[in-house]
Protein backbone atom coordinates (compact mmCIF):
# COMPACT_ATOMS: atom_id res chain seq x y z
CA UNK A 1 0.00 0.00 0.00
CA UNK A 2 1.18 3.53 -0.55
CA UNK A 3 1.28 5.72 1.98
CA UNK A 4 1.88 8.63 -0.20
CA UNK A 5 1.41 9.12 -4.14
CA UNK A 6 1.88 12.00 -6.46
CA UNK A 7 1.50 12.40 -9.90
CA UNK A 8 2.58 15.13 -12.26
CA UNK A 9 2.93 17.73 -9.53
CA UNK A 10 4.18 21.38 -11.25
CA UNK A 11 4.68 24.05 -8.44
CA UNK A 12 5.51 27.59 -8.61
CA UNK A 13 7.14 30.48 -6.60
CA UNK A 14 5.07 32.77 -7.59
CA UNK A 15 6.57 32.73 -11.99
CA UNK A 16 9.44 30.55 -10.76
CA UNK A 17 8.42 27.14 -12.34
CA UNK A 18 10.12 24.62 -9.56
CA UNK A 19 8.66 21.24 -10.29
CA UNK A 20 8.34 19.75 -13.39
CA UNK A 21 5.69 17.09 -13.70
CA UNK A 22 7.07 15.49 -10.45
CA UNK A 23 5.78 11.97 -9.11
CA UNK A 24 6.52 9.44 -6.35
CA UNK A 25 5.36 6.98 -3.90
CA UNK A 26 6.26 6.20 -0.45
CA UNK A 27 4.91 2.39 0.38
CA UNK A 28 3.72 1.68 4.20
CA UNK A 29 6.74 0.97 6.39
CA UNK A 30 9.20 2.18 3.41
CA UNK A 31 12.41 4.96 3.69
CA UNK A 32 12.54 7.12 0.79
CA UNK A 33 15.32 8.66 0.20
CA UNK A 34 14.35 12.44 -1.90
CA UNK A 35 17.77 13.14 -3.13
CA UNK A 36 19.67 15.60 -5.48
CA UNK A 37 21.65 18.72 -5.33
CA UNK A 38 20.94 21.98 -3.65
CA UNK A 39 18.02 23.48 -5.63
CA UNK A 40 16.97 20.57 -7.39
CA UNK A 41 13.14 20.66 -5.76
CA UNK A 42 13.85 18.69 -2.85
CA UNK A 43 12.31 20.96 -0.23
CA UNK A 44 9.92 22.29 -2.43
CA UNK A 45 8.35 18.56 -3.00
CA UNK A 46 8.02 18.33 0.93
CA UNK A 47 6.16 21.82 1.04
CA UNK A 48 3.61 20.64 -2.21
CA UNK A 49 2.72 16.87 -0.10
CA UNK A 50 2.45 18.70 3.21
CA UNK A 51 0.30 21.90 1.62
CA UNK A 52 2.69 24.10 2.47
CA UNK A 53 3.12 25.34 -1.21
CA UNK A 54 0.71 23.61 -3.21
CA UNK A 55 0.99 22.43 -6.71
CA UNK A 56 -0.70 23.89 -9.00
CA UNK A 57 -1.36 20.99 -11.22
CA UNK A 58 -0.82 17.20 -10.17
CA UNK A 59 -2.46 14.90 -7.20
CA UNK A 60 -1.23 13.97 -4.30
CA UNK A 61 -2.66 10.97 -2.46
CA UNK A 62 -1.52 10.33 0.92
CA UNK A 63 -3.41 7.03 3.46
CA UNK A 64 -5.20 7.18 0.25
CA UNK A 65 -7.03 10.71 0.28
CA UNK A 66 -6.93 13.14 -2.15
CA UNK A 67 -5.12 15.96 -0.41
CA UNK A 68 -3.75 18.19 -3.15
CA UNK A 69 -5.73 21.17 -1.83
CA UNK A 70 -5.81 20.13 1.76
CA UNK A 71 -4.94 22.63 4.45
CA UNK A 72 -1.23 21.21 6.52
CA UNK A 73 -3.28 20.63 9.47
CA UNK A 74 -6.09 18.75 8.00
CA UNK A 75 -2.84 16.98 6.25
CA UNK A 76 -1.15 16.75 9.92
CA UNK A 77 -4.77 15.15 11.38
CA UNK A 78 -4.07 12.05 8.34
CA UNK A 79 -1.03 11.08 10.73
CA UNK A 80 1.96 13.15 9.06
CA UNK A 81 4.77 14.49 10.75
CA UNK A 82 6.99 17.13 9.19
CA UNK A 83 10.23 18.23 10.71
CA UNK A 84 11.66 21.51 8.31
CA UNK A 85 14.95 22.23 7.45
CA UNK A 86 16.24 23.97 10.13
CA UNK A 87 14.70 22.11 13.44
CA UNK A 88 12.71 24.85 14.32
CA UNK A 89 12.05 23.65 18.04
CA UNK A 90 10.85 26.55 20.13
CA UNK A 91 13.75 28.12 21.60
CA UNK A 92 12.72 29.23 25.19
CA UNK A 93 10.77 25.88 25.83
CA UNK A 94 12.00 23.19 27.60
CA UNK A 95 12.44 20.14 25.97
CA UNK A 96 9.67 18.80 27.63
CA UNK A 97 7.42 21.95 26.95
CA UNK A 98 8.43 21.51 23.33
CA UNK A 99 7.67 17.61 23.34
CA UNK A 100 4.11 18.38 24.91
CA UNK A 101 3.31 21.62 22.10
CA UNK A 102 1.48 19.15 19.82
CA UNK A 103 -1.81 17.63 20.22
CA UNK A 104 -0.52 13.85 20.81
CA UNK A 105 -2.50 11.61 18.75
CA UNK A 106 -3.31 8.14 19.44
CA UNK A 107 -1.13 5.41 19.69
CA UNK A 108 2.27 4.26 21.34
CA UNK A 109 4.14 7.12 21.07
CA UNK A 110 3.75 8.70 24.64
CA UNK A 111 6.36 11.06 26.57
CA UNK A 112 7.66 7.96 28.43
CA UNK A 113 8.63 6.11 24.95
CA UNK A 114 10.02 9.02 23.59
CA UNK A 115 12.49 9.76 26.48
CA UNK A 116 13.76 6.01 26.14
CA UNK A 117 14.22 6.52 22.19
CA UNK A 118 15.82 9.56 23.17
CA UNK A 119 17.23 8.80 26.53
CA UNK A 120 19.85 12.69 25.97
CA UNK A 121 16.22 14.15 25.87
CA UNK A 122 15.16 12.88 29.05
CA UNK A 123 18.64 13.89 30.87
CA UNK A 124 17.78 17.78 29.51
CA UNK A 125 14.15 17.87 29.86
CA UNK A 126 14.27 20.90 31.53
CA UNK A 127 16.79 22.65 29.47
CA UNK A 128 15.72 24.91 27.15
CA UNK A 129 15.46 24.86 23.47
CA UNK A 130 18.17 27.29 22.89
CA UNK A 131 20.68 24.98 25.24
CA UNK A 132 20.71 22.13 23.09
CA UNK A 133 23.22 21.05 20.23
CA UNK A 134 22.34 20.89 16.77
CA UNK A 135 22.35 17.30 17.34
CA UNK A 136 20.03 17.23 20.45
CA UNK A 137 17.54 19.84 18.76
CA UNK A 138 17.49 17.43 15.31
CA UNK A 139 16.51 14.91 18.02
CA UNK A 140 14.02 16.76 19.72
CA UNK A 141 12.48 18.00 16.38
CA UNK A 142 11.94 14.33 15.56
CA UNK A 143 11.03 13.46 18.66
CA UNK A 144 8.21 16.18 18.95
CA UNK A 145 6.71 14.55 15.92
CA UNK A 146 6.51 11.14 17.08
CA UNK A 147 4.15 12.97 20.06
CA UNK A 148 1.64 13.10 16.92
CA UNK A 149 1.93 9.34 16.62
CA UNK A 150 2.22 9.43 12.77
CA UNK A 151 2.29 6.81 10.49
CA UNK A 152 4.32 8.95 8.08
CA UNK A 153 7.25 11.26 8.39
CA UNK A 154 8.85 13.63 5.96
CA UNK A 155 11.64 14.66 7.15
CA UNK A 156 13.95 18.01 5.88
CA UNK A 157 17.60 17.53 5.86
CA UNK A 158 17.96 15.81 9.59
CA UNK A 159 21.72 15.64 9.19
CA UNK A 160 22.73 19.49 8.13
CA UNK A 161 25.34 21.05 10.17
CA UNK A 162 25.86 17.50 12.79
CA UNK A 163 28.64 16.01 13.56
CA UNK A 164 29.63 12.64 11.89
CA UNK A 165 29.07 11.06 14.87
CA UNK A 166 25.50 12.53 15.94
CA UNK A 167 24.97 11.61 11.95
CA UNK A 168 25.00 8.40 12.82
CA UNK A 169 23.01 8.69 15.67
CA UNK A 170 19.83 10.56 14.11
CA UNK A 171 19.98 7.86 11.36
CA UNK A 172 19.98 5.11 13.45
CA UNK A 173 16.81 6.84 15.08
CA UNK A 174 15.47 7.01 11.38
CA UNK A 175 15.68 3.26 10.42
CA UNK A 176 14.04 2.48 13.75
CA UNK A 177 10.96 4.38 13.27
CA UNK A 178 10.74 2.08 10.10
CA UNK A 179 10.55 -0.86 12.94
CA UNK A 180 8.09 0.85 14.01
CA UNK A 181 6.10 0.88 10.88
CA UNK A 182 6.37 4.50 10.51
CA UNK A 183 7.06 5.25 6.51
CA UNK A 184 9.89 7.80 6.13
CA UNK A 185 10.54 10.30 3.15
CA UNK A 186 14.06 11.73 3.97
CA UNK A 187 15.21 14.68 1.97
CA UNK A 188 18.83 14.95 2.38
CA UNK A 189 22.09 15.62 1.09
CA UNK A 190 24.05 13.16 2.56
CA UNK A 191 24.04 10.78 0.27
CA UNK A 192 26.43 7.78 1.37
CA UNK A 193 24.15 7.92 5.23
CA UNK A 194 20.91 7.99 3.16
CA UNK A 195 21.51 5.23 0.92
CA UNK A 196 22.67 3.21 3.99
CA UNK A 197 19.26 3.03 5.28
CA UNK A 198 16.78 4.12 2.69
CA UNK A 199 14.72 0.67 0.66
CA UNK A 200 14.17 3.12 -2.47
CA UNK A 201 15.51 6.29 -3.52
CA UNK A 202 13.97 9.18 -6.00
CA UNK A 203 16.34 11.78 -7.80
CA UNK A 204 15.43 15.07 -8.61
CA UNK A 205 17.28 17.19 -10.74
CA UNK A 206 16.05 21.21 -11.49
CA UNK A 207 12.82 19.73 -10.82
CA UNK A 208 12.50 16.50 -12.55
CA UNK A 209 12.50 13.60 -11.22
CA UNK A 210 15.65 11.79 -13.23
CA UNK A 211 15.47 8.06 -11.14
CA UNK A 212 13.19 6.46 -9.00
CA UNK A 213 13.80 2.65 -7.83
CA UNK A 214 15.87 0.49 -5.64
CA UNK A 215 18.62 1.92 -3.71
CA UNK A 216 20.99 -0.65 -4.37
CA UNK A 217 20.48 -0.51 -7.75
CA UNK A 218 21.39 4.00 -7.44
CA UNK A 219 23.98 3.02 -4.73
CA UNK A 220 25.89 0.40 -7.11
CA UNK A 221 26.61 2.68 -9.73
CA UNK A 222 29.35 5.22 -8.63
CA UNK A 223 29.25 7.51 -11.64
CA UNK A 224 24.98 7.89 -11.86
CA UNK A 225 25.20 8.73 -7.75
CA UNK A 226 27.95 11.47 -8.68
CA UNK A 227 26.22 13.09 -11.67
CA UNK A 228 23.16 12.93 -10.00
CA UNK A 229 23.24 13.78 -6.61
CA UNK A 230 25.78 15.90 -6.23
CA UNK A 231 28.31 16.78 -3.71
CA UNK A 232 28.36 14.46 -0.42
CA UNK A 233 29.70 11.30 -1.38
CA UNK A 234 33.73 12.31 -2.31
CA UNK A 235 33.90 9.55 0.62
CA UNK A 236 32.10 7.00 -0.90
CA UNK A 237 35.14 5.15 -2.23
CA UNK A 238 36.52 5.10 1.51
CA UNK A 239 33.45 4.36 3.36
CA UNK A 240 32.80 1.55 1.30
CA UNK A 241 36.34 0.15 1.21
Amino acid sequence: MNVVEAQGLHTFYGKSHILHSVSLHVREGEIVALLGRNGAGKTTTLRSLMGLTRAREGVVHIMGKVTTAWSPYRIAALGVGYVPEGRRVFQNLSVEENLKVPLAGSGPWTLERVYKLFPRLKERCMNKGRQLSGGEQEMLAIARALMLNPKLLLLDEPSQGLAPLLVQEVFEVIAAMRREGISVLLVEQNVRAAVEIADSACVLDDGRVVFQGAVKEFASDEARMRSLAGASVENWEDDAA
